[in-house]
């Protein structure tokens, strides 16, 4: 370029030949009349076409497997170090060099050609909200776990929910949407979500699906109306997804340590409020996310309240009390024993219900193979086999209250010990813990530890029962009440 501005100065300013140009600069006629008659001020060269000497018999060859290898998943993608390397098995004799030129203007072109371009999307206040899922790794007591996070954001405020969870359930589904609406203090209008099992049994032609029931359910009582995206088109919930990303970047960067998801979502929860209030919003520059999310909470359609998010499936009670679901057994009362329950799985909670009454209810494990008991579901099973109480696997570490604790101490040294004491925890079942908890503490205050005396204290206590009233048939009642007349026994007295 400087010798360029130096021909044209020398030619146009002061007014030299193209002769003398030449001899001073250097160059040849044909470069100093190009620069003059162009009036350009720079020129750059670009080859017309690369010449392949060798390459050129093998170029359709290559581009079947670039582009075989463009298909495949990021993990199982070769490098174009592999992609050479099965070329020359087919026979190429040429170099790599030659092959790299022309991998890299062949990705160039194939990304010219497939760009996508997008339209900004405005929403009104209170109209949609978008959900996702994210999978993020915490250490949770010292190991490494990962969680399953729901991501919730309302479109217009942008204002964002997000909450750990163990697994990506129906369930799970249920729970963070009403936790996301309490914590908003009301629902859209509208909600965007993808094609999650959970939501979505078919997706037909265009924009039709065939949702859940149960998704369908939950929807229609928190008044919203569902949509799924395009499959593969993530670009049509774009503020979740780029939520996503920015909930890892920010919150889950370096890597938090927890000991429960308790105390996960609360530290979460605090981070979500913190960065709202905290960051201008993208279109109104002038407030926060926190402010225009404040500005939004009147129009969004009130909190309809709880709903009851359970997912049911039937299950078969064994002989020893035990249901089994998500690979775990859960203790059922022993009346259950012989037909089918029906399970329903919350996010934190396990009930079981047969024939629509509960028969038994449990905090939720997320482990493998363990067994949830529950003592006095087996107290029934006690009265026919008193000899379990002391080896039995749901009466090992069972705590009591303190009274029955101590009687069940006292009654461990004797003989028929076992026996008086599942007679004072069958009473549990008919007089309820309390009482049975107080007739043992007055039992231990008078220096008497025995079945009898605490079940005579229950008889004591119980209230009791109404007085029956005898009906009397007309036949029966008197037509004229007798008067008391003393005077007529006085003579049963005189001899005669």
């Amino acid at each position: 370029m400087d010798t360029i501005a130096r021909i044209r100065r020398a030619f146009l300013v002061q007014g030299k030949a193209i002769k003398e140009i030449v001899r001073e600069l250097h160059v040849s006629r044909n470069t100093v009349r190009k620069v003059l008659r162009s009036g350009e001020t720079a020129f750059s060269y670009a080859r017309a076409e690369q010449p392949h000497p060798k390459l050129g018999p093998w170029r359709d060859e290559l581009e079947r497997l670039l582009a075989a290898n463009a298909e495949k998943s990021a993990r199982e993608r070769l490098t174009l170090i592999r992609v050479f390397e099965e070329l020359r098995g087919l026979g190429y004799a040429g170099g790599y060099d030659a092959v790299r030129r022309y991998a890299r203007r062949w990705r160039r072109d194939r990304a010219t050609l497939h760009t996508p371009a997008f339209v900004p999307l405005s929403f009104a206040p209170g109209e949609a909200y978008q959900f996702d899922w994210s999978h993020e790794v915490v250490l949770m007591n010292g190991m490494p776990v990962t969680v399953k996070v729901a991501h919730v954001r309302l479109c217009h405020s942008r204002m964002l929910f997000v909450r750990a969870y163990p697994r990506e359930t129906q369930e799970m589904v249920f729970d963070a949407h009403d936790r996301a609406f309490a914590f908003f203090r009301g629902a859209c209008t509208r909600g965007i979500y993808d094609n999650m099992k959970t939501a979505v049994d078919a997706i037909f032609v265009g924009r039709d699906r065939s949702y859940n029931r149960r998704f369908l359910q939950m929807c229609s009582h928190y008044l919203v109306d569902p949509v799924a995206c395009t499959p593969a088109a993530g670009w049509e919930k774009g503020q979740v997804e780029n939520q996503v990303g920015l909930v890892r970047q920010r919150f889950f960067t370096p890597r938090l340590r927890v000991k429960s998801y308790a105390e996960l979502n609360a530290w979460l929860m605090d981070r979500v409020i913190a960065y709202a209030k905290a960051h201008r919003h993208p279109d109104d520059r002038d407030r926060t996310v926190w402010e225009m999310f404040e500005a939004e909470r009147p129009v969004l359609v009130p909190y309809a309240g709880r709903f009851d998010g359970f997912h049911a499936v039937p299950a078969s009670v064994s002989k020893t009390c035990l249901v089994r679901f998500d690979n775990n057994r859960y203790s059922v009362a022993a009346r259950a024993v012989g037909r089918p329950v029906e399970i329903r799985a919350y996010a934190d909670r396990i009930e079981l219900r047969q024939d629509g009454q509960p028969v038994g209810e449990h905090v939720r494990c997320f482990g493998r193979d363990r067994t949830v008991f529950d003592p006095w579901h087996y107290v029934p099973v006690l009265a026919r086999k008193p000899g379990a109480l002391r080896n039995g696997a749901p009466f090992k570490d069972w705590v009591l209250p303190a009274s029955l604790e101590r009687i069940r101490r006292r009654l461990a040294t004797a003989e028929d010990g076992d026996r008086q004491m599942v007679d004072i925890l069958a009473a549990v079942l008919s007089d309820g813990l309390p009482a049975v908890e107080a007739a043992c503490a007055e039992a231990v205050r008078e220096g008497v530890h025995s079945a009898g005396v605490v079940l005579n204290i229950l008889a004591r206590r119980r209230d009791p029962a109404a007085p029956v009233t005898i009906l009397t048939a007309e036949a029966l009642r008197l037509r004229h009440e007798p008067e008391a007349d003393c005077a007529r026994y006085d003579s049963l007295r005189r001899t005669p």
